[in-house]
């Protein structure tokens, strides 16, 4: 059984005008036990807030829709708000994006890993205590005892990243997401933090679903890649086959924009940005920023290609770079 199942999720907004946006369009992954698996777009392409939506973290302005939405086979959306609270931060945690503003400045971050101790799994002081100087040294804090009775604003950006994975990881979750964990983080840290989370889910068994827009993360880090543009998931394959031959345009001109894949001075570049709220087309979203785009993927919405195929959104994916006429069997869309 998948440890985490997501069937056609989609996440709508109300607007101030009284309408709906989707952030999140009929997005589907399944997370296998001790699976490490990238979710890749730019910004705006609904990442973070599918994830979000996994953990029950979407204000009530949210609307969270899902064929199926299942954590160990238990459907989530079936679940009470205390037996949500129950679950999450103890067997599905996440590292959110910005340490700096994610900590509480009023706190200490001794009493902040205490927290979710006492709370989930019922420690006393003495035992939280314990288990958070515990917690810090795995995550490679140098003197995790004064550190204890640090606040937030003490700590520099890659401290306060690794509090946050304590933090994350102090219940032993199953399932950890990480939402751009290297952010703002020089490269020297970046690869400490990243090769942490890969450590720790070697030495805990746990999945971890890599939240990032770093093509460079994903192929140090991933099994297995989930492309998302403008809400919508374009492509999957594992990270050897994406890289060898993406089969969806948005993927390969990530792919091509990699400085070390450059054949010209200058690094080539996708036009045009993530369509919003007013801008959105009928049919492909990424056509007008497509090379090889025709009149049919502006009012035809793709459907999805084979297995093979990455399961690429797209009229006519790629094959070894270029696009060609589907031969593969197509799976339609639900409407």
């Amino acid at each position: 059984m998948p440890l985490l199942e997501i069937e056609n999720l989609s996440v709508d907004f109300e607007t101030r005008a009284g309408g709906l946006f989707r952030a999140v369009d009929r997005v589907s992954l399944k997370v296998e036990p001790r699976e490490i698996v990238s979710v890749v777009g730019e910004s705006g392409s609904g990442k973070s807030v599918a994830m979000l939506a996994v953990m029950g973290l979407l204000p009530k302005t949210a609307r969270v829709t899902a064929d199926r939405l299942a954590f160990e086979g238990e459907n989530l959306l079936g679940l009470t708000p205390a037996a949500r609270r129950k679950l999450v931060g103890k067997d599905i945690a996440m590292i959110f994006q910005e340490p700096m503003s994610s900590l509480n400045p009023c706190f200490t971050v001794g009493f902040q890993i205490g927290e979710a101790l006492a709370t989930h799994l019922g420690m006393g002081r003495a035992a939280r205590r314990a288990r958070a100087i515990e917690l810090l040294e795995q995550v490679g804090i140098p003197s995790p005892e004064s550190r204890l009775s640090a606040f937030p604003h003490q700590l520099s950006g890659g401290m306060s990243q690794r509090v946050m994975i304590a933090m994350a990881i102090a219940c032993s979750p199953k399932l950890l997401i990480a939402d751009e964990p290297s952010t703002a983080l020089d490269v020297t840290i970046q690869a400490q933090i990243l090769d942490l989370l890969v450590r720790l889910r070697d030495e805990k068994d746990m999945a971890l679903v890599l939240i990032t827009h770093d093509m460079g993360v994903v192929a140090e880090t991933a099994e297995r890649v989930v492309v998302q543009y403008a809400g919508r998931q374009v492509e999957e394959a594992t990270t050897v086959d994406l890289f060898r031959d993406p089969h969806h345009p948005y993927t390969a001109a990530l792919l091509a924009a990699l400085p070390e894949r450059a054949t010209e001075k200058r690094l080539p570049a996708i036009p045009g940005v993530v369509p919003g709220q007013w801008d959105r087309l009928e049919g492909c979203m990424f056509a007008p920023r497509c090379d090889f785009a025709t009149p049919l993927c502006s009012t035809t919405r793709p459907s999805r290609a084979a297995p093979e195929l990455g399961y690429a959104l797209c009229h006519t994916p790629l094959v070894a770079g270029r696009p060609t006429e589907r031969t593969a069997r197509r799976e339609e869309l639900p409407a």
